[in-house]
C-alpha cells in the first residue's frame, strides 16, 4: 500500500502547521454537511467517471476494491476554519481510476457529484499525481456515514468542502463548472493557504 504525506471564534495557535485563519481541532472531527446524511451502503455505492473520457467506466464496491490500495497521512482543512493534523485514509488513488478511463487531452476540470446530488468542481490538475483519493477508511476503521461513508473524495491540499462527501463520479470537463458552494459564493478553488474562502478572495 502506497502511503502519501502532505488537511471562527478561536484564537489561531502559533503553528506553522496551521493554514492562515485555522485552529487545531485536536481529537475533535466537526461534522458539517451540506444536505441530510444518506442511507448508503457498500451494496449500494458506486463511483462512475465520464464526459472527456476515452472509456466511461461505473465501479461498484466490489470493483473499486480490486484496484491497488493507497493511503493519505497527512492534514485536512475546513473553510469553517478547523483543522486536523495526522489523519490517516484508506482508499484507492484517483490515478488509479483515471487511468482506466484515460482522459482527453482537452480535459481540464472535473465536476465531483455525490449521491445525494451535492456537487463541486476542481481542476483536473488537483486531481492527479497522487493528490486525491477515494477513500473508504478512516484510522485503519470503516469511514462513518457522517463524514462520507462508505465512499468520500479526498483532496486534503484544498479546503475539505472540495473533498465531496458520499461521492457517486465525476464528470471531465474543458471548462470550469461551479458546484453547489460556489454558486452560493464560495471560492472556485479553495486553496487554504491563500485563503481562498469566498469568490474575490
Amino acid at each position: 500500500m502506497n502511503v502519501t504525506r502532505g488537511f471562527t471564534g478561536r484564537a489561531r495557535v502559533d503553528n506553522p502547521g496551521l493554514p492562515p485563519g485555522q485552529y487545531d481541532a485536536g481529537d475533535d472531527w466537526p461534522v458539517l454537511s451540506a444536505e441530510v446524511t444518506p442511507d448508503l451502503t457498500p451494496a449500494d455505492w458506486t463511483f462512475r467517471i465520464d464526459g472527456l473520457v476515452g472509456a466511461p467506466r461505473t465501479w461498484d464496491w466490489d470493483e473499486a476494491h480490486t484496484l491497488p490500495g493507497s493511503a493519505y497521512e497527512g492534514d485536512i482543512h475546513c473553510v469553517t476554519s478547523w483543522s486536523k493534523f495526522g489523519v490517516r485514509f484508506g482508499g484507492v488513488s484517483l490515478d488509479a481510476f483515471l487511468d482506466v478511463v484515460r482522459p482527453h487531452a482537452s480535459a481540464t476540470h472535473a465536476v465531483a457529484y455525490s449521491h445525494t446530488g451535492y456537487s463541486t468542481n476542481l481542476p483536473l490538475a488537483d486531481l492527479t499525481g497522487g493528490r486525491a483519493w477515494i477513500a473508504w477508511e478512516y484510522d485503519g476503521k470503516p469511514l462513518a456515514a457522517e463524514h462520507g461513508g462508505p465512499a468520500r473524495l479526498l483532496v486534503p491540499h484544498l479546503y475539505f468542502w472540495k473533498s465531496a462527501k458520499w461521492v457517486a463520479g465525476l464528470r471531465l470537463l474543458d471548462h470550469d463548472e461551479p458546484g453547489f458552494w460556489e454558486r452560493n459564493g464560495y471560492h472556485e478553488r479553495g486553496n487554504p493557504w491563500e485563503e481562498q474562502r469566498y469568490s474575490g478572495d
